[in-house]
């Protein structure tokens, strides 16, 4: 026989393991629609047209391509398949693609369905994404994203609002987080403040690694990259001072840049209505080299890491003022967050919050003795179905032994026996399989017996 198995980075999910993203997944949700955020769902497949070029180079390269139904090389031209030039083969081959995050189907969703929207438009969507990454721990080639987006107002109230929903639902969770915040101006007005615009890119790229590669790190690729050593130089005294420091630095830097001091004013507006009400138990920290999203945030960015825990970010988002620009409609901003629900689930297993989430298992199984006793008690089973208790009735009539195994290795409470005696009587044996008593009861007494 030959051996099955799933391609790497897919995986899949056992009862109880279930059980515990569906209690992250309904945690989340449940916040979700506490802050008016209302459902949506896109499919699986985009046009790859739509998703190509928006999450820059590298980002199109982890795009999982399906190729056309049937004879997908016919249309191909010859010279391209001469040349074995895979590239330009793809968009002969591949009109399709896996959906790469749940954000520009967003944009496409929402330009499409333009006229049948209430804007400020606020919507959630919890489903998977793939990614033709490495696979490695907390990464996989699948997985599910769980994001919350308003379009259509560019309030600095929306910025605060998203900070409060990641602080409540991660207190539900009982994690720890650090919500770090940047704003995508400061970064630009400190490339201005610091005169390097035409090494912008590299400066952002190298500062997007800090958390990879540290400040050595950093410095080398810039240093690779032609941008001086002073300069690098001042960027680290401002980021590793005091969050008060910092702003203070940033406004003497931003005198000539009036993008800098716009983008220091919305962090400042924003931390300021984070404090109004104030954050439960996690910090909301200022973080001068958080540089996610680089390709199409404009404002506020945020990023989610658990506290006393080894592991990437749980969490992140940001302002995009024109993302359904790209489809034909511009000038609508937005805002959004991510919740990672394979890292927020790995983190939770590791500090053992999930140790009581237990799969959905039947609360009383009825032992079968044949026939007659199947055929009494099935009327009984639907009876507590309808009343809400989980009930499974023993489909074969085996040895007592087996079906008193079955309902062992499955955890479930209460089995109830009825046998041609307790027919005749209207009675039935109700056992405890935890404490391994049992007692006879009335039928008229099932529900209330079990229920208690």
């Amino acid at each position: 026989m030959s051996k099955v198995s799933l391609p790497k980075g897919m995986r899949d999910f056992m009862p109880g393991p279930l059980a515990r993203r569906h209690f992250i997944i309904d945690t989340i949700k449940d916040y979700f629609e506490r802050y008016g955020f209302a459902p949506i769902e896109t499919p699986a497949m985009e046009k790859l047209s739509t998703l190509t070029g928006k999450y820059g180079d590298e980002g199109d390269r982890l795009i999982f391509k399906v190729l056309n139904s049937g004879d997908y090389l016919r249309k191909a031209p010859q010279d391209v398949l001469d040349r074995k030039d895979s590239r330009k083969l793809t968009s002969h081959i591949a009109e399709k693609a896996l959906r790469y995050d749940l954000t520009v189907p967003l944009a496409r969703f929402t330009v499409q369905h333009r006229n049948e929207l209430v804007f400020p438009f606020k919507r959630y969507q919890i489903q998977p994404v793939w990614r033709a990454d490495r696979p490695q721990k907390g990464r996989f080639r699948e997985f599910y994203q769980c994001d919350a987006d308003i379009l259509g107002s560019r309030s600095l109230w929306q910025d605060a609002e998203l900070v409060h929903l990641y602080d409540d639902v991660f207190t539900a969770l009982q994690i720890p987080v650090d919500i770090r915040i940047n704003n995508r101006k400061i970064l630009t007005g400190l490339v201005e403040a610091l005169q390097i615009r035409d090494k912008e890119q590299a400066f952002l790229t190298a500062l997007d690694k800090w958390d990879k590669i540290g400040a050595e790190g950093v410095r080398d690729e810039m240093e690779k990259a032609g941008i001086p050593a002073d300069i690098f130089e001042k960027f680290l005294q401002a980021a590793q001072s005091s969050q008060d420091e910092q702003i203070k630095v940033l406004a003497e830097l931003f005198t000539a840049s009036e993008t800098g001091r716009k983008g220091l004013e919305e962090l400042q507006t924003v931390m300021e209505r984070v404090k109004i009400e104030g954050l439960q138990k996690s910090d909301l920290i200022f973080d001068l080299t958080l540089a996610r999203g680089l390709d199409y945030y404009t404002g506020s960015i945020f990023e989610v890491r658990a506290r006393g825990v080894q592991m990437g970010s749980i969490g992140g988002g940001g302002r995009y003022d024109d993302l359904t620009g790209i489809f034909g409609m511009p000038d609508v901003s937005g805002i959004g967050i991510s919740f990672g629900l394979d890292r927020i689930e790995l983190v939770m297993d590791e500090l053992g919050l999930l140790d009581d989430v237990q799969a959905v298992k039947p609360q009383v199984l009825f032992l079968n003795f044949g026939e007659a006793e199947a055929r009494f008690a099935w009327p009984l089973i639907q009876q507590l179905r309808r009343q809400g208790i989980r009930a499974e009735l023993y489909p074969d009539a085996v040895k007592l032994r087996k079906q008193m195994q079955y309902a062992d290795k499955r955890n479930i409470p209460y089995v109830v026996m009825i046998g041609d005696r307790e027919m005749e009587n209207r009675r039935f044996v109700l056992k405890n399989m935890t404490e391994g008593t049992q007692q006879t009861y009335s039928i008229d007494q099932l529900y209330e017996k079990i229920k208690a």
